[in-house]
Order: C-alpha cells, then sequence, then structure tokens
C-alpha cells in the first residue's frame, strides 16, 4: 500500500507539531521518548502495525536486566509504554505510511493524520525471515525462535534445529551448542553459504549434525514444537525428527522500505549511520535493529534509543541558536 504525500501547493492542515517524532514503538522507540520527554521535548510515537516490535511476539525474556525472575515479552514491552508515556509521551497505534525528509520542518503521513517534527528518530527494527511453511506460525514463540541468544537457554538438552546456511546460522549452531545435546542444522543444498572460517567451526563441533539438501516442510506440536518434517529436495524422501525447538536463521528483512529513496541505506537495506545515530539527513536519526544487524538484541536496541535522543536534544539545542 502506498501513500504520497500531498502536493506542497495544496498546504494541507497539520493536525500537530511536535519537537521529535519517533517512528516505531519497540525498545528502541520507548527508550528515546522517555529520554526526549525527560528533556522536555514535545514528543511523538508512532507505534506502527506492531506496537511494542517483535518481543511482543516472544515468551519469557530472561536477559534483559531488571527482572530476576525473567518477564514476558509483552510485558515488558506493556511496562515500557507505560513509563513512556507517564514521562508525557505522546503515543498513537498508527502505521506511517509516508515520510517527507527533503525540507524542514519534516512531514509524517499515517493513515489517519499528517504531523511535522523538527527532529525524526526512525525506530522501526528488522523482520525476521520466515520459512513459510505449515505450523510456523502456530508454533512461533512455541519451541520456533529467531534469535539463539535469546531463547537458546531454554532448550537445555534438546535435540534443536537450525534453519540455514550462512554465517547467521552457524552463529547460531555453534551458540546453541552450549545448551542442546545435538544440534541439527537444515540446509537446502549440499554445502553451506557460510565463510570458510565459520564453515571450519561448525564442522569441527562434534555437536552439530547435518542435513544436507533437506527443506522444512511441516512443523508440528502439541502446545509446543516436538517434531518436524524434512524433505531431500534431491530424493524427495521425506523424515520425520522429533525435536526440543526449531531455530530460523534466514535472514532479516530491515522495516525500511518506508524510507528508500530518501535516507541512505547500506547494502542490505539497513539504514547507514554516519556519526554515531545520525543518518545522511540533518535532522534524522535511526536506533535499534533498524541499523544494527549485529547484535539484535533488546537491550542494545534500548541502547541506541537513548544514544538517538541525547543526539536528537543536541541537535535540537544546537539549531535552536542558529
Amino acid at each position: 500500500m502506498q501513500a504520497e504525500i500531498r502536493a506542497e501547493n495544496k498546504k494541507p492542515e497539520i493536525k500537530k507539531k511536535f519537537d521529535v517524532i519517533i517512528i516505531g514503538a519497540g525498545p528502541a522507540g520507548y527508550t528515546a521518548a522517555i529520554y526526549t520527554s525527560r528533556a522536555k521535548r514535545e514528543t511523538l510515537i508512532i507505534s506502527g502495525i506492531l506496537p511494542g516490535g517483535q518481543l511482543m511476539l516472544t515468551t519469557e525474556v530472561e536477559n534483559y536486566p531488571g527482572f530476576s525472575e525473567g518477564i514476558m515479552g509483552p510485558e515488558l514491552m506493556t511496562t515500557m509504554r507505560k513509563q513512556t508515556e507517564r514521562m508525557g509521551t505522546t503515543i498513537i497505534d498508527d502505521e506511517v505510511v509516508n515520510v517527507d525528509f527533503r525540507r524542514k520542518p519534516f512531514k509524517i503521513l499515517t493513515y489517519s493524520e499528517e504531523y511535522e517534527a523538527d527532529a525524526v528518530i526512525i525506530a522501526t527494527g528488522a523482520t525476521p525471515r520466515k520459512l513459510g511453511v505449515k505450523g510456523e506460525q502456530e508454533f512461533s514463540a512455541k519451541g520456533v525462535s529467531y534469535c539463539a541468544t535469546c531463547d537458546g537457554p531454554f532448550f537445555r538438552n534438546q535435540e534443536i534445529v537450525v534453519a540455514g546456511g550462512g554465517d547467521s546460522a552457524m552463529e547460531e549452531a555453534m551458540f546453541l551448542t552450549k545448551f542442546a545435546k545435538n544440534v541439527h542444522v537444515v540446509h537446502r543444498k549440499d554445502r553451506l553459504r557460510a565463510s570458510k572460517i565459520m564453515q571450519d567451526r561448525a564442522f569441527e563441533n562434534n555437536k552439530i549434525k547435518f542435513h544436507w539438501n533437506s527443506v522444512i516442510e511441516e512443523i508440528k506440536g502439541n502446545e509446543k514444537v516436538n517434531q518436524i518434517m524434512i524433505r531431500n529436495v534431491s530424493t524427495n524422501q521425506q523424515e520425520t525428527m522429533s525435536i526440543g525447538g526449531l531455530f530460523v536463521a534466514i535472514g532479516h528483512e530491515p522495516n525500511t522500505k518506508l524510507f528508500k529513496g530518501q535516507i541512505e541505506l547500506d547494502d542490505q537495506g539497513y539504514i547507514a549511520l554516519k556519526n554515531h545515530t545520525h543518518t545522511n539527513i540533518d535532522g534524522v536519526f535511526a536506533a535499534g535493529d533498524v541499523h544494527d544487524h549485529r547484535y539484535r538484541q533488546a537491550i542494545t536496541a534500548a541502547g541506541f534509543g537513548c544514544m538517538a535522543a541525547i543526539d536528537v536534544d543536541r541537535y535540537l539545542s544546537e539549531n535552536s541558536k542558529k
């Protein structure tokens, strides 16, 4: 779905003007808003289609500081939202359909309104690529995961499957050997796409078993995953494997389609930062997984949100003097 910013000569009515607009409401967006609001910057968060981000699709979170017994992902994001609102941030559950960063103040168009801002923080995150097979959505966060660092410790002494053949898949597989009984790598080709050094490390690990020329066709279970159906693409032979968990590691898609042509992106589609959290557009900043394809953790996203907010406050202070 596409929408165009109204032509300049129509001079659309601007519903409200903000110092800062934050696009996205995950850990990066909420943290940024806490900081900008505490700095007395009038702040608007436009939450997008999934307020709270990917953590709304997870279950228990053990690696976010401050929760000695862990916390459920949706509860963590609800708590962040309440804290953000307590600081005075305005939050709307709407989706941005177009932006105009060509001139200031910046214009942000949603399905229902048009807003203006002196500064913008993009915190739209990234979405894991899915296998697109039967049972994947049903068992997401119920044995199907897209982050070994996040969920690996929940699968101790179990048979775990990793789908993928690139560097990320090998990193996930090796990390999971710390907890799993065995890690089964299912790859559709007869060789890995991963770099030579990553391949060597994986091949040397006796806990990692490879299933070549194979694809996952179905994910099964009751309350949680307990089986997958694998098909060998060369022989067409099928087999059922009993497992405790499945980690999908076939890459992420940064949520940057909206900004193509206005913000500089890298060759993978992530926002390219120029100076800390600054983009190539003066006054537009980015925070979290929308630019970070290395760490992809809630805590690092929150940290980037803090940094972007501090950079925004300095930017607004410096420009108010001009």
